[in-house]
């Protein structure tokens, strides 16, 4: 999760002249976080030839529960089934879970409590849990501290912290590509006209995470129909439940016939049931709750940097400091597609164009493939609180596309390109 936009700008600066994503120290400028060359994972128990088993201690914070059915329910996931590779490779891990923690001086504390009962590792699962973890680890050496979703370790001085993100923007993509070739296929049949095909975004906060996503999205429904445009409405909360649900049912009621949604929990999903329009989500498989709306959904599947990083420190060994990595290495995951409901011949230009995504043939944020203010872009911005462009310390625009984590794992895409409207203002 990201700061407002100022703060996020104010980061982003530094953070893409210092470093490049897949760094294993702070000190290193390596290649892109995304790419190939980072070293990898998993957990192959590394030198346990013997059969001797190995044993690691593991905190997870938590800002929601097993139950939320989202973004928490999302690292559960990504917990068992990293801890089933891992047992299987010969090390075992003992969980310590603290659930329903804030973003407040309860998550230092439940950083030192996890330290204090001997954690080899501690993992914070949400963005504003970064400056309580940042507090603690200083005092803890030799404990390893990850901030998930987030971007200060690299340059913060301490060896013994670190970030990770996925590239779910190309996830984002790929279900707007589904939600396009509905619309093209309700306009096709008469059901609504050209310029009927709306979408309306349930977004969380207006910074970069949350702009990357909706833009990638709508691009993705564009390259399929291409009178697509989307309105986009901001709760100011990760989560919660009841604001999802209003701005989605006011998004409905502005004449948006899809919805889609950057926030953790189901009601986007029921609430675009309940109005007759469709959906398309997130963290989740959402079909369960809304079978006559939920076409599919993206998440980032957190296993394989789970059994990367306690590998690694299960064998004694080091990893990265910065680490992103999106369908290439199995992070960034689709849920099913409810083909009762989706558009004819969904599910084979969903193939192609994943293909496409994972040979680099295409690029997200090909820069031909929209405009700011009618024009083209050049060169990377960034959009700050007045709405001013302010040129990014490092230059993300080249070989014609933006390169979102490429710098750096967390995203930095904020820029409000044409065809996708603002309801309300930034929180």
């Amino acid at each position: 999760m990201k700061k407002k936009v100022l703060a996020l700008l104010l980061v982003c600066a530094m953070a893409l002249a210092l470093v490049a994503c897949g760094g294993n120290n702070n000190t290193q400028q390596p290649s892109n976080s995304g790419g190939s060359d980072a070293q990898q994972p998993a957990a192959d128990g590394g030198g346990n030839g013997e059969g001797e088993a190995k044993s690691v201690k593991v905190g997870l914070i938590c800002i929601g529960d097993e139950n939320d059915q989202g973004y928490t329910y999302n690292f559960i996931r990504g917990k068992e089934a990293a801890t089933e590779a891992l047992a299987a490779n010969g090390i075992n891990v003992e969980w310590v879970v603290k659930w329903n923690i804030g973003e407040d001086s309860g998550c230092e504390d439940a950083n030192i409590e996890l330290a204090e009962e001997g954690c080899d590792l501690i993992i914070n699962n949400s963005f504003g849990f970064e400056p309580f973890m940042l507090k603690v680890a200083p005092d803890y050496p030799e404990i390893e501290f990850i901030a998930c979703t987030n971007q200060a370790s690299w340059g913060d001085g301490l060896e013994n912290t670190h970030n990770a993100f996925a590239n779910i923007y190309e996830g984002r993509y790929l279900a707007g590509v589904v939600a396009g070739m509905k619309l093209q296929q309700m306009i096709d049949d008469g059901e609504i006209t050209a310029d009927q095909a709306i979408i309306g975004y349930v977004g969380a906060f207006s910074f970069a995470e949350v702009i990357s996503g909706f833009t990638a999205y709508y691009l993705g429904a564009r390259s399929v129909c291409p009178s697509v445009t989307m309105k986009v409405q901001f709760v100011g909360s990760w989560s919660d439940a009841t604001e999802e649900a209003n701005a989605a049912s006011a998004l409905a009621d502005m004449g948006c016939v899809m919805i889609s949604q950057h926030s953790d929990n189901t009601t986007p999903a029921t609430t675009a049931q309940s109005k007759g329009v469709f959906h398309t989500g997130y963290n989740n498989d959402m079909i369960g709750v809304a079978p006559e709306a939920s076409l599919i959904g993206t998440r980032i599947d957190w296993a394989p940097y789970f059994e990367y990083a306690i590998g690694s420190v299960a064998n004694g060994g080091s990893f990265d400091q910065d680490w992103c990595h999106g369908m290439d290495m199995g992070a960034v995951v689709m849920t099913p597609l409810n083909e009762d409901i989706a558009a004819p011949g969904t599910a084979e230009k969903l193939a192609e164009v994943e293909d496409q995504l994972r040979s680099g043939k295409l690029q997200v944020f090909d820069t031909s493939t929209f405009t700011i203010g009618g024009e083209a872009l050049s060169s990377a911005f960034a959009l700050d609180t007045d709405g001013d462009f302010t040129p990014d310390s490092e230059e993300a625009v080249f070989d014609g596309a933006f390169h979102e984590s490429h710098f750096q794992s967390a995203p930095y895409f904020a820029l409000r390109i044409d065809g996708i409207e603002w309801i309300n203002e930034a929180f």
